[in-house]
């Protein structure tokens, strides 16, 4: 992150002003909207970032991409960050926005990352067990690394619970590198 103290301040000031005007749910998609456009489109993050291109210019590219997918609120943000020359920072204000967010609605992210794909069963059944032991909402995010071999990896709350296959044999072969018990046999 470049500047978090930055993007926390706007994203404040912003939820503030949307929860004024009670647009709080039209903006908060908005921000995952463009948290998803700056992922899958990098051109969009080299003109935030160009110090070649001018404020006109940007608020005009900006229009024309996001004028009927995001709330008028949410695009006069846009051009404030423009013309106060921040608009680097709009994806990580996007994020602290949602990170924000859920601290309002009392929702907690746990992303859990498996070697394979799990089913809706499955996630279901993971998602009912985290919200027994968690007293917020609870919002399940998936992954799947197949370096794990086996098991999954479990991060909420600032925690992480791994029972993957590949840190148990990490460990063993730790244990075995150690050779504790060849001193015994001596």
């Amino acid at each position: 992150m470049q500047n978090p103290r930055l993007a926390s301040r706007y994203a404040k000031s912003l939820i503030d002003l949307v929860q004024e005007k009670g647009q709080l749910e039209a903006v908060h998609n908005d921000m995952l909207f463009l948290q998803q456009l700056v992922k899958s489109n990098r051109d969009v993050v080299n003109l935030l970032k160009s110090p070649i291109i001018k404020a006109d210019k940007k608020q005009k590219i900006m229009a024309a991409i996001l004028e009927g997918r995001v709330n008028a609120t949410t695009l006069a943000f846009i051009n404030l960050l423009i013309n106060k020359t921040r608009e680097s920072c709009l994806p990580e204000m996007a994020v602290e926005f949602t990170r924000q967010y859920n601290v309002i609605k009392n929702i907690s992210i746990v992303k859990i990352t498996t070697a394979v794909t799990l089913d809706n069963a499955t996630l279901e059944t993971i998602r009912q067990k985290v919200a027994s032991e968690v007293p917020q909402q609870v919002q399940l995010e998936t992954a799947v690394n197949e370096e794990l071999i086996g098991g999954f990896v479990l991060e909420a709350n600032d925690k992480l619970f791994d029972a993957s296959v590949a840190r148990d044999l990490h460990d063993i072969k730790k244990q075995f590198s150690k050779n504790i018990y060849v001193s015994a046999i001596r």
